[in-house]
């Protein structure tokens, strides 16, 4: 084996471990080999038991790790603010309104404390702190299981409590999302959850920072019922945001302000 196959081969390793999921024809693309070659490079990484070779691609052996929601949250902080004060002027007083859980919707929640007149279910328990004590919000819990690692409720309940309400703005949070298969999880509990969220709700978004768009850490996934809205910031490149565009999304692209000073 030469040493540019040898190295070529790291490579995909690597981008499968970073991306959950590596496309033959994007690899081919990318390293400026045949689709065939890139193939065997897949069957010697599998032959190896680093890789398991799915439809179209690879996956690593190991399932890629879910990060906490605590480890989450000072991530891509400054987009996070950003995306949240946008979304926050989208929404009316009066409006009856749904929160997914996840720190950029939590990001949004604060946001939210000051406004009047405003109903908010919400699954996510990071939401709910942020709410509690806001007086001109009126905050309903849809409860079931708390999920550990996203701190949000899942399960038969809450999907029943979905069931009989309806909103006029849904506000969705993901681990990743692609233009090609939607929003990507790390189970199907979430992703069957954001799903319902999505139909219930007039006006749907998804907030997502950059580097969020066309990852596959996961193999859970949702489409959402057109028509929706993608908010992401400027650091998503132009060819992402043409796909979700070209896809039927709607993309409002924020601009990122500094910190501001603690």
């Amino acid at each position: 084996m030469t040493r540019s196959a040898r190295a070529r081969r790291e490579a995909i390793y690597d981008l499968a471990v970073t991306t959950g999921l590596a496309s033959v024809e994007n690899l081919s693309a990318r390293f400026g080999v045949t689709a065939s070659t890139i193939r065997r490079d897949l069957a010697v990484l599998k032959d190896d038991g680093r890789l398991a070779r799915t439809y179209g691609g690879a996956m690593p052996v190991e399932a890629h790790p879910e990060a906490s929601l605590r480890q989450r949250v000072g991530l891509a902080y400054e987009q996070k603010q950003a995306i949240a004060r946008w979304a926050a002027q989208e929404i009316q007083r009066g409006e009856n309104i749904l929160l997914d859980g996840g720190s950029t919707v939590a990001a949004l929640a604060h946001q939210l404390k000051t406004v009047a007149d405003l109903d908010v279910s919400t699954v996510g328990l990071n939401t709910i702190h942020e709410l509690a004590g806001a007086t001109g919000v009126r905050v309903r819990c849809l409860g079931g299981l708390l999920r550990e690692a996203s701190q949000t409720f899942v399960g038969p309940l809450t999907e029943a409590a979905l069931e009989r309400m309806t909103f006029d703005r849904v506000f969705l949070g993901a681990d990743a999302v692609t233009a090609e298969d939607g929003i990507c999880e790390a189970d199907a509990i979430q992703t069957r959850l954001k799903e319902l969220m999505a139909r219930r709700a007039e006006r749907v978004y998804l907030l997502a920072d950059s580097s969020k768009l066309g990852q596959r850490p996961f193999h859970a996934w949702v489409r959402l019922p057109g028509p929706w809205t993608l908010v992401t910031d400027d650091g998503a490149s132009a060819v992402e945001v043409e796909k979700f565009r070209n896809a039927g999304a709607v993309v409002e692209v924020v601009a990122t302000s500094p910190r501001p000073p603690s």
